[in-house]
């Protein structure tokens, strides 16, 4: 019998989905531990009544010292790099691993903190057009005085070089990121304004502006030159006024955003050069997403696959008719044998979908507490 990790593992060897350089077979204790893994993964998915849609399969655990896995992307050659802010704890310095076809393996282990706050938060990846790595650091949690950033990854032949730099700082909540062509779009969740303190905002910046070696400023508490859109969010009874959180955009280049707080989805379409023409909510088929964290977008379907982190989902949403569906849903799991647990940010390889189970829950949500074991989740798609 194999485990849910090893059938994962050979069904991404077969597609190329991951690397296929496999590490040291498993050993008698290994082989038992994921059996003993998988009973009990079948026990609670028996249990879990909440459970709807497709299975996730377990795609690597993680120890304490990788708590909250977050951001993922896909590097020029193929490999998947995952962020670990640790928020969830955040004794432990944060990481930035590579996702293996046997789990994962380091990839930067010692990330510039902050100087005030002295932690380093990466969320959300993007290789830019430049060859190197830029990565949002959500500092909010640590400090609410305007520390987040914008870093800078110098690469070469696919390895940091071990300069990392601030490319960008004065961001509230930096979280996602997207580079559309030669702009980079960073959305930050709680860009407020002095008339609003339910604001967020998506900022673009432009290759040219981002030179190594250079540093770009932004103006707090104002409609800063590199702010696209902003947004007001509605707050709940979960309390929560996180906006723009995800972000990716369609086969026609309109970009899309959802919000954290109250789940809204808005579109944003864009002049040929590049500023807004028009910003709108999508109105997405009843019944209501609830809360949209990490997403991505099927640019062959026009299909948007979003985190619904408050009811521990992913959902599908149709760009071409604003229908939505529940791809994967489970209950209050705690991420064993790959169950849904809390879900963040998705990313597509292939026909399968990544999952970081984020597992730092808020009031009102399925997911009630952040425990062990800390996971990364893959779907197959159909």
């Amino acid at each position: 019998m194999f485990s849910s990790s090893s059938r994962v593992a050979a069904v991404l060897l077969a597609s190329g989905s991951l690397l296929a350089a496999c590490g040291p077979q498993q050993s008698a204790e290994q082989q038992a531990a994921a059996k003993a893994t998988d009973k009990a993964a079948e026990a609670q998915a028996n249990a879990d009544t909440a459970s709807q849609g497709a299975t996730p399969l377990l795609l690597a655990t993680f120890p304490d010292s990788l708590n909250t896995p977050d951001g993922l992307v896909l590097a020029p050659d193929g490999r998947v790099l995952l962020s670990v802010p640790n928020l969830a704890d955040n004794k432990y310095p944060a990481q930035i691993v590579e996702l293996t076809a046997t789990g994962y393996k380091p990839f930067i282990g010692r990330l510039p903190v902050e100087p005030t706050t002295k932690k380093a938060t990466p969320m959300d990846l993007a290789f830019g057009p430049d060859g190197n790595l830029y990565y949002a650091e959500n500092q909010y949690e640590n400090s609410k005085d305007y520390k987040s950033r914008l870093m800078r990854v110098l690469m070469k032949n696919g390895q940091p070089t071990g300069t990392i730099e601030t490319a960008v700082d004065n961001f509230c909540l930096a979280n996602a990121t997207v580079w559309k062509g030669n702009t980079l779009y960073v959305t930050d969740s709680q860009w407020d304004m002095p008339d609003n303190d339910k604001g967020s905002a998506v900022m673009r910046f432009s290759l040219a502006e981002l030179k190594p070696g250079t540093t770009i400023h932004l103006k707090p508490k104002t409609k800063d030159p590199h702010v696209l859109a902003q947004f007001t969010t509605t707050v709940n009874e979960t309390g929560v006024d996180n906006g723009a959180d995800g972000l990716d955009y369609d086969s026609k280049g309109r970009l899309y955003t959802g919000f954290f707080g109250d789940g809204t989805f808005h579109r944003l379409t864009l002049n040929p050069d590049g500023s807004l023409a028009k910003q709108e909510v999508v109105p997405v088929a009843a019944p209501k997403i609830p809360c949209i964290d990490g997403l991505v977008i099927d640019r062959a379907t026009d299909k948007a696959y979003v985190c619904d982190s408050r009811l521990n989902a992913i959902e599908v949403i149709d760009l071409n008719t604003n229908a939505h569906t529940i791809l994967a849903r489970n209950g209050d799991t705690d991420g064993a044998g790959g169950k849904l647990d809390q879900p963040a940010e998705v990313l597509l390889k292939g026909k399968q979908l990544i999952v970081s189970d984020y597992d730092k829950p808020e009031k009102h949500f399925v997911n009630t507490k952040s425990d062990a074991p800390h996971t990364e989740s893959v779907i197959d798609l159909p």
